[in-house]
């Protein structure tokens, strides 16, 4: 049923931040070095890799020894401005390993919203594709607020990472959290939960049953990725989610193996 991801070609991967930080806070280096490699081994092989990381608060959290995610916007700004340096840092060190040259891309909501600029932000990561460079996007999150009717938020990176396999007409996104996959309850805390190993459609049956917390370092939670499973199946394109530890899995999702949850038109 997989069998056409052996095939793909243009892939989004989307790196959450539990994927990136250890349960105590600490960075969670061997991980961002196997991604690292991972996805140096398939741009090898001749595909497309647009990496979308989300880490820039929780990376700060740790460069400033801070316990506790911030509440005030204006210091979550700046923690996120310190670890957003910090982890492109890493991110160049680890891939640079591998000969793999990346470069950072900083987006906001009102860019994508408006066709010229969205025009140039298609064009700037096309350019970068056809020059074997890997896109690392996040969220500009020192300057991403909503100011009333003017929206530059998307709302979390599962959004965003949507939204840039959208604007890229992406063969499939790969999400990677700290979760198997979706499934129909909260997994650790009733044994009961079943794994969805494929969905078709999303409906109100599903939202009710992901809920909504994400993690303290971290914005997401299981809600946030059926809403970018939405956007991706409105695009009538194709997103697996799976647990990002490893990120050898990737290499496994795109073999075909019944790994996560595959969000596709049509697969049940």
């Amino acid at each position: 049923m997989r069998e056409f991801l052996k095939s793909v070609n243009r892939i989004v991967v989307k790196i959450g931040t539990s994927s990136l930080i250890h349960p105590n806070g600490k960075i969670n280096f061997s991980g961002i070095d196997q991604l690292a490699f991972v996805l140096t081994d398939l741009r090898n092989q001749g595909k497309e890799l647009l990496l979308v990381s989300s880490g820039a608060i929780g990376v700060g959290m740790d460069k400033l020894n801070l316990r506790e995610r911030p509440q005030e916007i204006p210091i979550q700004q700046a923690v996120a401005a310190v670890g957003q340096s910090e982890l492109m840092h890493i991110y160049n060190q680890r891939f640079l390993g591998y000969s793999q040259q990346t470069a950072q891309v900083l987006l906001t909501r009102d860019v994508v919203d408006f066709p010229e600029s969205r025009s140039n932000v298609i064009n700037t990561l096309e350019q970068l594709l056809s020059m074997g460079i890997i896109p690392i996007i996040n969220e500009n999150d020192t300057v991403a607020v909503d100011e009333m009717d003017h929206t530059r938020k998307f709302g979390d990176n599962d959004e965003l990472s949507a939204v840039v396999s959208q604007l890229m007409a992406a063969d499939v996104l790969i999400m990677l959290s700290d979760i198997d996959g979706f499934y129909s309850d909260n997994p650790t805390k009733n044994q009961q939960a079943t794994l969805y190993s494929a969905i078709s459609m999303i409906d109100q049956t599903l939202l009710e049953q992901a809920g909504s917390e994400g993690s303290r370092f971290g914005t997401g939670g299981m809600l946030s990725k059926l809403k970018a499973a939405q956007r991706v199946l409105a695009a009538n394109s194709t997103m697996v989610l799976a647990n990002g530890k490893p990120p050898r899995i990737i290499f496994d999702i795109l073999a075909g193996d019944e790994i996560g949850t595959l969000f596709k038109e049509g697969s049940v």
